[in-house]
């Protein structure tokens, strides 16, 4: 395994950024990676210690080079960029390593918001680790942690599940999975599907309280809040919204966070046609709190049910 570079090991010491047309010096900075969070929109959200890390690093591996271009011309930052993509990944990859390898400092970066939440990255970062290099995470701007923030919904305990299937019957059966999960939920979603997700959930879900939060710390910023039943005819009515999109939906009551057996029935069911049997048990028994030995036991009984009806009909 390699040896984990030391932290003298750094870049040039000329590197600078501009904030306010005044020139700033950019610290030598560690060979490893440094995962650096970036703007969601506004791009004065962006931390010092970010620009630091970006005009001081050898390379910015990036989603798309044009949007990261952007904000380095922003800033004057003249630091080369690479792409790094769920499409390219597996050939990028290794040439990422000897770059770190050889000593180098790399910047990882989303399009916008912290890497890796909903975007590529942690295959990288784990390889990186395995390799011996260091990782140093750069904290920031995230669209989940904004919504939260503004939307006036329990903070105690959520669950982000990202983007929802596309197709109808995924979408609805991932919903039921997380009905019974006992905090609130945070979704991603985009304008063309916004409003066939919220009539799906609020069937799900009832009428959950709920916040939609769209372009968020954008010209166009938007909250929208109200019951999903409520929020789901109105954007019904309405033309397809733009921008990215946030969706924040309450916890169930306390009187409907207990699961009764056909309940368990239906999400087990609607697990096991996605899943293996031992990861929809895992699924389930995570979404609803239950002991993983007798969710175990009740999918083995669904799964035994199923084929006695199978080799009947044949």
């Amino acid at each position: 395994m390699a040896k984990i570079r030391p932290a003298h090991a750094a870049t040039g010491s000329e590197a600078r950024y501009h904030v306010a047309g005044h020139p700033l010096h950019a610290p030598k900075l560690p060979a490893g990676l440094h995962v650096v969070a970036t703007p969601i929109g506004n791009l004065r959200d962006v931390t010092l210690r970010a620009l630091e890390v970006l005009a001081a690093a050898d390379l910015i591996a990036c989603e798309d080079t044009r949007v990261t271009g952007k904000l380095l011309h922003h800033y004057g930052i003249a630091t080369p960029l690479t792409p790094y993509h769920e499409h390219n990944a597996t050939e990028a990859r290794p040439k990422l390593l000897a770059r770190l390898a050889e000593g180098a400092a790399i910047a990882l970066v989303s399009d916008a918001g912290t890497p890796l939440i909903s975007d590529p990255g942690y295959r990288l970062v784990r390889e990186v680790w395995e390799a011996g290099h260091s990782v140093t995470p750069i904290p920031g701007s995230s669209a989940v942690l904004a919504a939260i923030a503004a939307c006036g919904l329990p903070t105690d305990r959520f669950f982000f599940e990202g983007f929802l299937p596309n197709k109808e019957a995924g979408r609805k059966s991932r919903i039921e999975t997380l009905k019974h999960i006992p905090g609130t939920l945070v979704l991603y979603e985009t304008g063309p599907r916004l409003a066939a997700a919220l009539v799906d959930l609020a069937d799900g879900l009832g009428p959950r309280e709920a916040a939609i939060g769209r372009e968020l710390t954008k010209l166009h910023e938007e909250f929208r809040r109200g019951d999903l039943v409520t929020l789901a005819q109105s954007y019904a009515a309405e033309s397809e919204p733009r921008g990215e999109i946030v969706i924040v939906i309450a916890p169930p009551s306390e009187q409907k966070a207990a699961i009764d057996a056909d309940d368990l029935d239906r999400m087990l069911a609607g697990a096991m046609t996605r899943l293996s049997l031992k990861d929809a048990v895992a699924e389930v028994a995570s979404a609803t709190g239950q002991p993983r030995r007798d969710v175990y036991q009740r999918a083995l009984t669904l799964s035994k049910s199923d084929q006695g009806s199978g080799d009947a009909q044949a």
